[in-house]
């Protein structure tokens, strides 16, 4: 199966449609770091006949290539080669389909941002720290791309660039072969343009089966203690809760207590992930610097009363996501900011990644001026098979 796209003759054939769509979109888009183009090839020749066999794939540059640089957006990096595959590589791998290349980050998947653009309109930010995989799969260069996420870095771009994301819980696969900023928070995901397309490689990566519910079960929110979010974005929400019937019931934590102890947790344990690096700060942006010296300057009893609240809601949490499929909100406060200075806000992330849960993004939705709008299912670790099942469900209320 290609993923999203028709079947071509030749084993080779899906490399150099990429490879073509690259050449007609990169100068404007600036998604990718690096493309592999004699790898993909040899890779595509001699790749087993699994279920992406012949799908071509980027890869967030703090994620392992054997063979090729991981530079993580940092000049502290630079030339730095893999020796082995990231364990969801080798699986992708394993899987038949092809990396042709590594997709642009922020620096250390943080804040600062790349040059990468939004496909829908290139003043406006594809969001981070997963931009150029976002960008790569929107622009219709390849119908594959591997993010992560620590804060908002696969969910935000994925709705700033109208794609599917999956963000698997934290956790749930191996981060073997990343680069990571925070190890209570980091996971790997996948972005796609539809949600289909994700459930296929969830499928081919850890054996995960969709369910397919006859209806879905949702409790709406809104995400507006955490931020102001944008009237078409709670438009979007409000009409697909409607739709499908959605509960308006109120959550069993405080997600504003949440978002408070996930900046805790980045913070202390990114000083630590990036003790070395700290040591030239002239090589750091401002944005990192300041993280660090955040996390130095936390105590340890802050970030253990700060895994406790997390530790306490996530009980609660999975309690509700028990009862229903998912919790239906915003996936980023609103459509992509216009400039390319900031990737915009991760706020409406945090509190589901401190717990650790399992998201989807859902696109379909645009504002007024047509840049998209992507909602967010956040959903039971254990139960990814029905939240894949529901997010297809909402995919179609959007349409």
């Amino acid at each position: 199966m290609t993923v999203g796209r028709p079947v071509t003759v030749g084993r080779t054939a899906g490399v150099e449609d990429a490879l073509r769509r690259l050449e007609r979109t990169e100068s404007d888009l600036r998604a990718w770091v690096r493309v592999d183009a004699e790898g993909a090839r040899a890779a595509a020749s001699r790749a087993p006949d699994g279920p992406l066999h012949g799908v071509t794939f980027g890869v967030k540059d703090i994620i392992d290539v054997a063979g090729l640089p991981t530079e993580c957006g940092s000049s502290l990096r630079r030339g730095r080669i893999a020796t082995d595959d990231a364990w969801v590589v080798d699986r992708l791998r394993r899987a038949g389909a092809v990396p042709l290349g590594k997709t642009v980050t922020t620096e250390f998947a943080y804040f600062q941002p790349g040059p990468t653009r939004n496909p829908h309109n290139s003043a406006h930010t594809p969001g981070g720290s997963s931009s150029g995989s976002a960008a790569a799969v929107a622009a219709g260069v390849v119908p594959l791309a591997l993010g992560s996420q620590t804060a908002g870095s696969l969910t935000r771009p994925a709705s700033y660039c109208g794609i599917a994301g999956y963000v698997a819980p934290v956790g749930g696969w191996s981060t073997q072969g990343f680069t990571g900023l925070s190890p209570s928070l980091d996971a790997p995901g996948l972005l796609t343009a539809q949600v289909a397309e994700l459930a296929t490689v969830v499928e081919a990566v850890d054996g995960t089966k969709v369910e397919a519910p006859d209806s879905v079960r949702l409790v709406e929110w809104h995400g507006t203690e955490l931020s102001d979010v944008d009237p078409a974005m709670l438009d979007a929400v409000r009409g697909t809760g409607r739709a499908l019937h959605a509960e308006a019931a109120e959550l069993p934590f405080d997600t504003r207590e949440l978002s408070d102890a996930h900046a805790v947790v980045m913070a202390y344990e990114a000083a630590r992930a990036l003790a070395d690096e700290a040591r030239h700060p002239e090589s750091l942006s401002t944005h990192l610097n300041e993280l660090l010296e955040r996390g130095r300057g936390t105590t340890d009893d802050e970030y253990r009363t700060a895994l406790a609240t997390a530790g306490t809601a996530r009980t609660a949490a999975l309690a509700l996501l028990t009862r229903v499929d998912a919790i239906l909100g915003p996936a980023a406060p609103g459509p992509a900011p216009r400039g390319l200075d900031s990737t915009g806000s991760p706020v409406l992330s945090r509190p589901w990644q401190l717990l650790g849960l399992s998201v989807v993004t859902v696109p379909g939705h645009r504002d007024p001026d047509g840049m998209p709008l992507g909602l967010q299912l956040i959903g039971h670790p254990d139960r990814v098979g029905r939240l894949l099942g529901a997010a297809r469900i909402v995919e179609e209320a959007a349409r």
